[in-house]
């Protein structure tokens, strides 16, 4: 058992699993998802709120299994090798916030940092504004991590307290397997489904859950994380996590060619805009956001897959705030960024500049 430990938390063991994500995302655009979005945490959030009914935008409306399957390989994995260990209490409220400034510069950027380096290797140049927006996010987080930012530390909780995202997932799979879509109709008994779109774009529902499984299950193991790979490397110069978001974008620009699939350029990629100001602003904001919070959005899935309640509430704070975005004309489109959404990266800003301040603990 603890040979398998070791061997995924080494360098070969995240490049093996960075690879085969790849393989998996690619998998599933070419089986289906919208193009340059195999795996996106934002993307397929929002389309779950609006499955839900919490926003109304009907071109993004769909239960994704995905996200499921993601928390759900995650707790399988933890529960294998003795890592499931419930836990919360560190300010959870703050963690609430934070995913909910997280998915509002996501969806200005239009994509979480697994989908900007899904859209980097299908050639879409709009991503490394968005990937330096993110590492910007990232290094401002560090500075305030140098001066003593701490949510502070969470407390072990009773093993019922670990199963609640679990359940709450296992609860989403429920409804899109009672409420199944029906061709052509945009409802499904109490679910929304959009009828065009990219929420009308979706592989079928068992190379999802499978796909889904298996990045949750190797992502769990290998500690799989795009903003602390840029986190490690800014503070403590180490390239190990890096090594891991390498081999997946190299593997996923490798297919992509394999495929004829890669189209470089800025304009007329899929479900990106090229307005460079806000996808470096949308990216730095959910990156700032994802270093505050202690993880991305992929990362947050696994560690409430593990039995941590505080990363939760990220979670459900992100999918808040992809029903705000959506309802207040916040989320960027293919057209440009939302009418309101230069506004909402000016408050998430200010949000984030608060928290990273008054949660320094020691004298500067």
């Amino acid at each position: 058992m603890q040979m398998k430990q070791n061997w995924f938390s080494g360098s070969v063991g995240i490049v093996v699993s960075g690879a085969i994500m790849a393989v998996i995302a690619i998998f599933l655009q070419s089986s289906g998802n919208p193009a340059n979005m195999g795996l996106c945490v934002a993307c397929f959030e929002r389309d779950i709120a609006g499955a839900l009914g919490l926003h109304r935008v009907d071109i993004v409306q769909y239960l994704r299994p995905e996200i499921p399957a993601l928390l759900i390989g995650a707790l399988i994995a933890a529960l294998c090798f003795g890592e499931f260990k419930p836990r919360a209490g560190s300010a959870p409220l703050v963690r609430f916030v934070l995913g909910m400034c997280a998915m509002i510069g996501a969806l200005v950027f239009l994509g979480c940092p697994w989908r900007a380096l899904l859209r980097l290797a299908g050639g879409d140049l709009n991503a490394v504004t968005g990937l330096l927006g993110l590492i910007t996010g990232v290094g401002i987080g560090t500075v305030f991590f140098r001066r003593g930012y701490s949510l502070g530390r969470n407390t072990p909780q009773r093993t019922g307290a670990g199963f609640i995202m679990p359940l709450f997932m296992l609860g989403l799979l429920a409804l899109f397997f009672i409420f199944p879509q029906i061709s052509g109709e945009g409802k499904s008994g109490i679910i929304f489904y959009s009828v065009s779109g990219p929420g009308s774009m979706h592989a079928p529902a068992f190379y999802s859950l499978a796909g889904a499984l298996g990045v949750g299950f190797l992502a769990q193991r290998s500690r799989f994380c795009t903003m602390g790979a840029f986190r490690d490397l800014i503070l403590f110069r180490h390239v190990h996590l890096l090594l891991g978001v390498l081999a997946f974008v190299i593997t996923a620009f490798i297919l992509n060619l394999i495929l004829g699939k890669v189209n470089f350029g800025f304009t007329g990629q899929p479900v990106a805009h090229a307005v460079h100001l806000w996808n470096f602003l949308g990216m730095m904001t959910a990156g700032w956001a994802f270093a505050l919070a202690g993880g991305c959005p992929g990362r947050q899935i696994f560690m409430a897959g593990e039995g941590d309640a505080d990363a939760g509430l990220f979670v459900l704070g992100m999918v808040a705030a992809a029903a705000f975005a959506h309802n207040f004309g916040l989320a960027s489109s293919p057209a440009g960024i939302g009418p309101y959404g230069d506004m909402a990266i000016y408050l998430c800003l200010v949000v984030l500049l608060g928290l990273s301040v008054i949660h320094i603990r020691k004298t500067v």
